[in-house]
């Protein structure tokens, strides 16, 4: 098991478990959050090695009495956590924990010689989001987005608010300041965002349920509380990985019945995400 508690006084973490007649531990570290500004939040990633024996496909020739060996192959995979801020409104510190945990998937990618990546955790942000789409298009420019609503979970409300307009023509409630853009950038000058892992949600990659996924394939629901019900849980993985099940989630319906999470059945107020997923050959 890897663990890291999170920075500052709220008693929770990340952790990755594993089986350990599966997969072996090869090296293993953690984002504090906190020593790049960006509050107490923590990330961890594990790099696991995988020992499967491959069957050939080939049949042995009885006639000469020769076999073909299985081929035994020794497969390392990158597993990372983490737990972005819940703040609605601070889309410049959520940008800036999921661009250094994207960063740091990478860079231990690379350093492991280009290995797959799974990353998984609770984003705080919805499928609609400036930062799902960060995810799965690998780049965002936050000044077409206002800094509030980065993470879909405020609508705005232009009813009541006078606005100016952004050099694209679109209506900017909230100016970045440098500092802010700083945050979510790494730079005051830069504003365009951009990773190097080409992602796929495992969840998008199954067919579901209409009673349980949206129109794209996400989850309808993975959070319900008193202020909150819809998606912000996903697992995410690069090319050299294919989804081959997932675990559904519970129907709108069903979670409304339950009054809300947790409850008797339930004991979080997230719902678990399972996925398996495959190596490509």
């Amino acid at each position: 098991m890897g663990w890291k508690a999170r920075t500052g006084e709220v008693s929770d973490g990340c952790a990755i478990f594993w089986k350990q007649d599966m997969f072996s531990l090869l090296h293993q570290e953690s984002i504090e959050f906190q020593s790049f500004g960006l509050r107490h939040n923590v990330a961890q990633f594990c790099v696991l090695k995988l020992q499967d024996q491959l069957e050939s496909d080939v049949p042995p020739d009885t006639s000469i009495h020769t076999y073909r060996r299985p081929c035994t192959r020794s497969r390392s995979l990158v597993i990372g956590n983490i737990h972005v801020l819940f703040n609605p409104s601070r889309g410049d510190i959520k940008l800036g924990q999921v661009r250094l945990f994207l960063e740091k998937a990478y860079k231990l990618s690379l350093e492991w010689g280009s290995i797959p990546v799974i990353i998984a955790g609770d984003l705080n942000s919805t499928p609609q989001s400036p930062i799902y789409q960060f995810l799965a298009s690998s780049q965002l420019d936050i000044q077409r987005h206002d800094r509030r609503r980065v993470s879909g979970q405020i609508e705005f409300e232009s009813q009541y608010r006078t606005f100016t307009y952004n050099r694209y023509g679109k209506p900017f409630f909230y100016r970045w300041s440098a500092e802010e853009v700083r945050l979510a950038t790494g730079c005051e000058e830069v504003t365009h965002l951009q990773h190097h892992l080409k992602l796929g949600s495992a969840y998008l990659g199954v067919p579901g349920s209409r009673r349980t996924r949206d129109r794209c394939g996400e989850p309808l629901a993975t959070s319900y509380h008193s202020k909150f019900l819809g998606t912000v849980d996903y697992i995410w993985h690069t090319e050299e990985l294919v989804p081959v099940r997932v675990l559904e989630t519970l129907p709108i319906d069903t979670l409304k019945g339950m009054g809300g999470l947790p409850s008797k059945r339930c004991g979080s107020d997230h719902l678990a995400l399972v996925c398996e997923l495959a190596f490509r050959r």
